[in-house]
């Protein structure tokens, strides 16, 4: 069973499992409605949930609700950060150059609209 963050985040019904509860505490039964597995399975991937450390189970009488534990999503985001900083650049760096294209582009056609126009035979208009 993956402990590390990383591993347990691999699987999309875990991570599916974490958006749902990012609406509130759900209850078990509620959660294995949203899959086409059986129940024992998604308590499977809660249990692992729990492991890792990105959730935790209340017992309320018969029925355990299951919250979300931001903080070791924390350790995911600082991992990430460096990434995103990459990636703005990159953007940034695509957006200047589609900006100098189109200004480019945008001269090009009014360098055309400004010699005379001329007809189907070549006569100016």
């Amino acid at each position: 069973m993956p402990t590390d963050v990383f591993g347990v985040l691999a699987n999309p019904v875990r991570r599916r499992l974490l958006e749902s509860l990012r609406e509130g505490p759900r209850p078990t039964g509620e959660l294995a409605a949203l899959f086409e597995l059986g129940r024992p399975a998604v308590s499977e991937h809660l249990a692992v949930l729990r492991t890792a450390g990105l959730v935790r189970e209340e017992p309320r009488g018969r029925h355990r609700f299951y919250h979300l534990e931001p903080a070791r999503l924390a350790e995911v985001s600082e991992w990430l950060h460096p990434f995103e900083h990459y990636w703005r650049q990159r953007m940034d760096a695509l957006s200047d150059l589609l900006d100098e294209e189109a200004d480019e582009a945008d001269e090009e056609q009014a360098d055309e609209g400004d010699g005379e126009q001329a007809d189907e035979q070549g006569h100016k208009k």
